[in-house]
């Protein structure tokens, strides 16, 4: 009996030890396999967003699927210009007075691929859609479209990942916590979004700090 018990006591010290070490350890694991994710995910977002925005300026219009985007990564030309100014004084006979007249002359300097300009011996767009978190299959949502603001008709763009996807294997109850952050040094909601589908806007949900790293 005398042994039982102590056998008993000896694995219930085990045990409250464990839980006393994962209690103090688990945030701190937690916190740094979610930086660390996030700052993978983050890069990503900002890759794509470059390309987003090449598109725009060459299509007008931002890209609202990956095969899309890769395909005019692959295909699509920058036009270079140089804008000079014209301008020049000439008299007015209405007003009896020299008065500027603005020109504004663009010259065409020549085409580069969009793929040179952004990628230059990089194939990393090819695989913008899969979210690089390794142990999962999963995919951004990317989404555009073209809203009003102020009475003018602009082109937007959203492209996110849950961040259940991203920390799939991690410990609930810090998961649900990490989902309801709100705080200027952290990620706000439950998942990383680049752009918006409401305001005119290409950027992140991240705090600086994922800026300042890279």
């Amino acid at each position: 009996m005398k042994l039982a018990l102590q056998a008993l006591l000896w694995i219930l010290a085990i045990f409250f030890s464990y839980k006393i070490y994962d209690s103090i350890n688990g945030p701190i694991n937690f916190n740094k396999t979610k930086n660390e994710r996030y700052a993978i995910v983050i890069n990503k977002l900002k890759l794509i967003r470059k390309a987003q925005i090449a598109h725009k300026d060459v299509n007008g219009i931002y890209s609202n699927n990956f095969d899309s985007l890769v395909k005019f990564i692959d295909n699509g030309i920058f036009t270079l210009i140089e804008k000079r100014d014209s301008s020049f004084m000439e008299y007015d006979r209405t007003y009896r007075i020299d008065m500027l007249r603005e020109i504004v002359v663009v010259d065409t300097l020549g085409f580069v691929p969009v793929k040179d300009s952004l990628f230059k011996n990089s194939n990393v767009y090819k695989d913008f859609a899969n979210v690089p978190v390794d142990g999962i299959q999963s995919k951004f949502d990317i989404n555009a479209d073209i809203i009003d603001k102020n009475g003018y008709r602009v082109p937007v763009f959203e492209v996110k990942v849950a961040k259940d996807v991203i920390l799939f294997d991690q410990n609930k109850d810090l998961l649900k916590t990490e989902n309801e952050t709100v705080s200027v040094d952290g990620v706000n909601g439950p998942a990383i979004i680049l752009g918006s589908l409401t305001d005119v806007s290409t950027n992140g949900n991240w705090p600086t700090i994922f800026d300042a790293a890279q």
